[in-house]
């Protein structure tokens, strides 16, 4: 395009007293553009933001891979040392797994017992850096590490003592009871999750091997990988190692729904926020159909000089991409603002029982910020094809015959 569009096309957006009206409208069309850009990339970078804190913190409590057997698995070492012998495997630990009652000063609360050697335990999970009290090493068989916020729930320090109750009962002179076994807090871990905070619990595997009556049988067998986003093709490596009567589940399989959830909500707001530029479109269309009756008496001056119907139609296309490109670049600007701060400042607090999280969480990604700007940019320049066309198809004969 030319240099005498871009002049003619900035000259009719100017801000002149006696179109005041008009410019006052495409004022107001390039700041839906940017409301609507601004808010796409907010949003979008919080739930993306949000889907990356939910997958750290899982991976980092749970393994990449979990193995587990029918009625358990006997030889784990077995398990182990074949599963080591994968390709981009990096470690892998025997796990014990199951629900029992903690029970402190009468006051009881479900949780999840894992059993756990604390030695191979930091291979597969980063529980170990996420002890606050005591340290992960000191786990014995009669000590219990605990969650930040069941700790805070009941009042617990290390060295207090609780009691597990176990599902499963024994005989006794008075009838069947519950197995109880009380153990010494030896420290106390924060994920970031309050589910795992509140509901999780450690031992030590003997512990939990006797607490379950289990023998020497585990649950399972945790895998970490090299490669978090290979976890499929290397779980299906195992499987065909191990053969059918062994479980092997990735993490992505193990939070499908989670995630497909996450994913689904992401494209929702995605279209819905689109909406808002699409609202700020028909300002766009409205600005120009106001600007084509306006410059009249113009357009047909310069068909008269020469300018031809492609000249009339790319001036204002023009127009309507520079209200486009200006609001979509302060939209940019705005929604990169707001995410700074949001990331930096954290003013925004959210109770951790309903979102897992305290403060909305921000992860701007290259490839959502380019697909906001130019569906926005996409938007913006559809708006202007009506517009341009009715002005190019103008009659000059018959505008200058009234005039």
């Amino acid at each position: 395009m030319g240099s005498f569009e871009w002049m003619v096309a900035m000259r009719h957006l100017r801000s002149r007293r006696k179109h005041a009206f008009v410019s006052l409208i495409t004022v107001i069309s390039i700041l839906g553009v940017m409301v609507g850009v601004a808010a796409l990339i907010t949003v979008i970078s919080v739930m993306t933001g949000f889907s990356s804190y939910m997958q750290d913190r899982i991976l980092g409590t749970t393994s990449h891979i979990l193995i587990t057997g029918v009625g358990g698995i006997e030889d784990a070492q077995d398990v182990v040392s074949r599963v080591l012998k994968q390709e981009r495997v990096a470690a892998a630990a025997p796990y014990v797994m199951g629900q029992s009652l903690l029970k402190v000063e009468g006051d009881v609360t479900g949780v999840v017992v894992r059993g756990i050697d604390p030695g191979q335990e930091a291979g597969v999970t980063d529980l170990s850096s996420n002890m606050t009290r005591g340290a992960f090493e000191d786990l014995d068989d009669d000590g219990i590490i605990i969650g930040v916020e069941l700790a805070r729930q009941r009042g617990l320090r290390v060295g207090d003592a609780v009691t597990l109750v176990s599902p499963s009962e024994v005989s006794s002179p008075f009838g069947m009871v519950p197995l109880m076994e009380r153990f010494t807090v030896k420290g106390i871990f924060d994920t970031g999750m309050y589910e795992y905070d509140t509901g999780l619990v450690l031992v030590t595997i003997r512990a939990a091997q006797s607490f379950f009556d289990l023998g020497e049988a585990v649950t399972g067998v945790a895998v970490k990988t090299e490669d978090i986003y290979l976890t499929h093709e290397i779980a299906q490596g195992i499987q065909q190692e191990l053969g059918l009567s062994f479980w092997v589940r990735d993490w992505k399989e193990m939070n499908q729904n989670l995630f497909s959830a996450l994913k689904l909500e992401k494209i929702t707001m995605f279209i819905i926020l689109v909406l808002i530029i699409v609202v700020a479109a028909f300002n766009i269309i409205g600005t120009l159909i106001l600007v084509v009756m306006e410059k009249g008496r113009e357009i047909a001056i310069l068909k008269a000089m020469g300018a031809t119907r492609r000249n009339i139609g790319r001036i204002f296309m023009l127009e309507g991409l520079i209200i486009g490109l200006g609001g979509t670049f302060l939209g940019l600007a705005l929604g990169l603002g707001l995410c700074y701060l949001l990331a930096n400042y954290q003013f925004v607090e959210l109770p951790a029982s309903v979102y897992y999280v305290t403060t909305l969480p921000v992860k701007v990604q290259l490839r959502d910020v380019a697909a906001i700007c130019l569906a926005a940019m996409a938007v913006s320049f559809t708006a202007t094809v009506y517009p341009a066309r009715r002005a190019s198809l103008l009659n000059p004969v018959e505008i200058l015959r009234y005039e």
